[in-house]
């Protein structure tokens, strides 16, 4: 079974305990705190993934870093985890609850690469059609590429649309060449 298939389903179990517990909201921003540190430490993760690392010590490394700063429910399933030599899914169940939390409560992720900085006014209209398409509230992430030479790249989900200049050049060389070679 692969890796994601076994994180999808923890991360269902993990979804419905807090359910049970009325704790969906702080283990969500539980797990959100552990992918961010988990990302931000390559080291951090390879320890979780060393089958050789007792358990033990992964706990207690768990319990210091996260001890006071998560819930409960979150602490006990790291535990629960780590017991069953399941510490290397941590980090895939992790990003797989929060993923599996945004679709439960509709929020849609997209992305807005642009040339240059856009506008409050712009980023606001921009979210409010995404919002309008997809029914859900949007989490807009920017990021300024100047290569795009003008327009922006927004993604959202698996599409894409591309108003960039620099699109519209490699679409116009690309038709250029093939009116030269016919």
């Amino acid at each position: 079974m692969s890796e994601l298939t076994v994180a999808t389903r923890y991360a269902k179990s993990l979804i419905d305990l807090a359910k049970e517990q009325n704790a969906l909201e702080a283990v969500k921003g539980d797990m959100a705190l552990f992918v961010q540190t988990l990302k931000a430490s390559a080291e951090f993760q390879a320890v979780l993934r060393n089958p050789i690392i007792a358990h033990g010590k992964k706990k207690s490394i768990l319990h210091a870093i996260f001890g006071e700063k998560v819930s409960k429910v979150t602490l006990s399933f790291f535990d629960i985890m780590v017991n069953k030599g399941r510490g290397e899914l941590l980090f895939p169940t992790g990003v797989e609850f929060v993923n599996q939390y945004n679709v439960l409560k509709n929020i849609i992720n997209a992305k807005l690469v642009s040339a240059a900085p856009l506008s409050e006014a712009n980023l606001t209209t921009i979210k409010a059609e995404v919002a309008k398409i997809t029914g859900g509230s949007v989490v807009l992430n920017t990021s300024i590429d100047p290569d795009l030479i003008g327009g922006f790249v927004l993604t959202v989900g698996d599409r894409q649309i591309d108003t960039s200049v620099a699109n519209d050049l490699k679409i116009i060389k690309k038709e250029f060449a093939q009116r030269v070679t016919k």
